[in-house]
């Protein structure tokens, strides 16, 4: 006797119907509840393995509510694939030893109550703890070249009577200002039963990240004034340091700063940041000199984002994943020059998580396409990619519908492109309702790779027979700095009227039925769904807004990230302009609404308020518009629980159908019937 989950069900459904390509499903919402992903890429310093994690969703209706699990495989360069620790374990931050022999990850395992370090031979074996700190968690840790030292990113552990004190009732919060901050702490890389408590380095701020030297002798820390995440994106710095705790110099950048490293022999930095504080993002590549501590913009007329880089082992050369358009390709570029050659052609894969073996001979990445979620790929030779993993097998059992890429011209003439997806069986000149799904940033961009998401339905829809596209309206990322800034100063302007412009274009195809055209998407996403059920309500027949914004006056003063808001987004403050700010946002236009909108958001979003989300509710129920407010419970800006992002799939699509495909004019039935899908989850066989 044995339990059957109901993404089981429909897998062994789907295997008995695929003796042919016709006889294949399409996606189904339950299908995205089991979709799993390569989470982190690492090949083995000698090349002849990669250790990477899998997230794998709790199983619905079955395992109690959580985040995903996280576990450990190993596969070689041939395909040959191992587990090392699966189950109910969450494992994250894979390095490998310098000899290639020992895996080191972060994990709470057993009896722990905090995150320790934790190692694994190669050859397989028991995990054994190596270290952990007293009293508080591991956050983040890098290990030095020669394997003699560990720096170690942890928060104070919290004094002893907190805990007693809050039973008593003295729970009193201090906004902002109690938050503490992260210390790095280097110690032995050496395994101790004891729990360590050593002394934190004396850096003011708050340490974010650190990378040791090829010599050990040297550390670039990150540092940000405090926790905030605004001062995270916004204030954020490099600093270089010796093995003795002396400052030598910072590498100056202004705006927002992502990842650095050094080359191999330590005589230059690469840094991931932005062209300046105006910038809304980090897609500008960065050298440093080490000794000098100058700092230049490495490809400066650069027309994409770059997004990830990785040094090579014998030389100053670096690789670098380039997103162009909608498309990513793997380059590169020699210190000193401003040329760089092509290694992974754009259209192969989406590519992210580079890492270098120390002969530089293989170079294996994260690649995700329009056939497949996140896998490992490894490339050898001159430009040879070999895709090492298959996750979901069971996905060649369901029919897709055909994915490409989309340009159109705005009405002012800024070209624009998208990712368009099919309806599964479509047939040429016939009309389909569309889906126009909104990314949010607006500082980031849609790729033609794996874009099926619990909250973007795209191959979800596309087998119910929707047209699904996804805009990269102006503002977007992958065509340049210039191009990323064309929405700022100017909220629910022209970046909106592309999304009109897009609908057009595809009307105009023969695609497009413009009477049954629904718009959904997740914060600045779902900013754009409420401006299209409200001040665009003539061109969107349905809505499903997520963690959106509805109010840009009371936005500005309830987010996490204000400071951005001023730099990258606005350009101004609401009291430069109040009036302004107002008709910018959904509420204003919450009268003249003639489109059903469905709001969904977490109840402890940071980023957008969920009090966002109850302004629009309640200006649309007082106008007697037709509205619904849907609440997550400890979710936050976007669901990460399996039960909370099935719900969401379920509510989007019954809006979407009852309104586009249905025809109907009152809204769909609240109720989800949960329990009789419990059961049938958990019948006996």
């Amino acid at each position: 006797m044995k339990r059957l989950s109901l993404s089981l069900l429909t897998l062994l459904t789907s295997v008995g119907m695929s003796a042919n390509a016709a006889e294949k499903m399409p996606l189904s919402a339950e299908d995205l509840t089991k979709i799993k992903q390569v989470s982190q890429v690492l090949v083995s310093p000698d090349g002849d393995s990669v250790a990477f994690t899998r997230s794998v969703p709790r199983e619905l209706y079955v395992e109690k509510d959580g985040l995903n699990w996280t576990e450990l495989f190993l596969v070689d360069d041939k395909g040959e694939q191992r587990p090392f620790i699966t189950g109910k374990v969450n494992v994250k931050r894979l390095s490998w030893s310098a000899d290639s022999n020992t895996i080191y990850f972060l994990a709470k395992l057993k009896d722990d109550k905090f995150t320790a370090l934790y190692q694994i031979p190669r050859n397989g074996g028991e995990a054994q703890k190596v270290l952990a700190l007293k009293g508080t968690n591991i956050n983040h840790y890098r290990i030095s070249e020669d394997n003699q030292h560990i720096a170690l990113l942890a928060k104070p552990q919290k004094d002893k009577s907190e805990k007693k004190l809050k039973e008593l009732g003295f729970k009193a919060e201090v906004y902002e200002e109690d938050l503490k901050n992260q210390h790095l702490y280097i110690v032995p890389l050496k395994a101790s039963k004891k729990e360590l408590e050593p002394e934190a380095w004396n850096i003011e701020g708050y340490v974010s990240d650190v990378q040791f030297g090829p010599n050990g002798q040297q550390l670039l820390v990150k540092t940000q004034p405090t926790a905030l995440i605004d001062d995270r994106y916004m204030k954020s710095q490099w600093s270089l340091f010796d093995m003795q705790q002396n400052f030598k110099s910072t590498f100056k950048t202004e705006g927002k700063l992502g990842g650095a490293e050094f080359s191999y022999n330590g005589e230059y930095v690469a840094i991931l940041g932005a062209e300046d504080k105006h910038d809304p993002a980090t897609g500008r590549l960065f050298l440093g000199e080490t000794k000098s501590g100058a700092i230049k913009n490495w490809l400066p007329n650069l027309q994409s984002h770059v997004s990830d880089f990785e040094w090579a082992n014998k030389s100053n050369t670096l690789y670098f994943v380039n997103n162009v358009g909608t498309q990513s390709e793997i380059n590169t570029i020699k210190a000193g020059s401003g040329k760089f050659r092509t290694k992974v052609k754009a259209g192969k894969y989406i590519s992210s998580q580079l890492s270098v073996s120390d002969s530089d001979k293989t170079v294996t990445f994260r690649g995700d396409s329009s056939a497949h979620p996140n896998e490992v790929i490894m490339l050898r030779g001159r430009s040879k990619t070999t895709r090492l993993t298959d996750t979901n097998p069971w996905l060649a059992e369901r029919k897709l519908g055909k994915q490409e890429t989309v340009n159109f011209t705005a009405r002012d003439g800024v070209k624009l492109d998208g990712v368009l997806v099919y309806p599964v069986d479509y047939k040429e000149g016939q009309t389909y309702p569309l889906i126009m799904t909104v990314h949010g940033g607006p500082e980031s961009h849609d790729k033609d790779g794996w874009i099926t998401r619990y909250s973007r339905p795209a191959q979800m829809a596309a087998g119910k027979g929707y047209a699904v596209f996804h805009p990269n309206y102006r503002g977007s990322t992958g065509k340049g700095v210039e191009h990323s800034k064309l929405g700022q100063n100017d909220y629910a302007g022209k970046e909106f009227d592309d999304l009109i412009d897009a609908k057009s274009h595809l009307v105009e195809m023969g695609l497009v039925d413009a009477k049954r055209v629904g718009i959904t998407g997740g914060s600045y996403g779902g900013y754009a769904s409420a401006w299209g059920a409200t001040k665009l309500t003539d061109h969107f027949a349905a809505s499903v807004m997520f963690v959106g914004i509805a109010n840009q006056l009371s936005k500005f003063g309830t987010t996490d990230i204000s400071n951005e808001m001023n730099l990258v987004h606005a350009r101004s403050y609401p009291w430069d302009k109040w009036m302004w700010y107002l008709e910018r946002s959904p509420i204003y236009w919450a009268e003249q609404s003639k489109t059903p909108l469905l709001i969904m958001h977490g109840k402890s979003d940071p980023r957008v308020h969920p009090a966002q989300s109850m302004e629009l509710y309640r200006y649309m129920k007082v106008h007697g518009k037709p509205v619904r407010l849907v609440y997550y419970p400890g979710e936050g800006h976007g669901n990460r629980r399996v039960a909370a992002q099935y719900d969401y799939s379920l509510r989007l699509m019954r809006w979407m159908d009852n309104y586009l495909m249905e025809g109907k004019k009152e809204m769909p039935a609240y109720e989800i019937d949960h329990a009789a899908k419990m059961d049938a989850a958990n019948q006996e066989d």
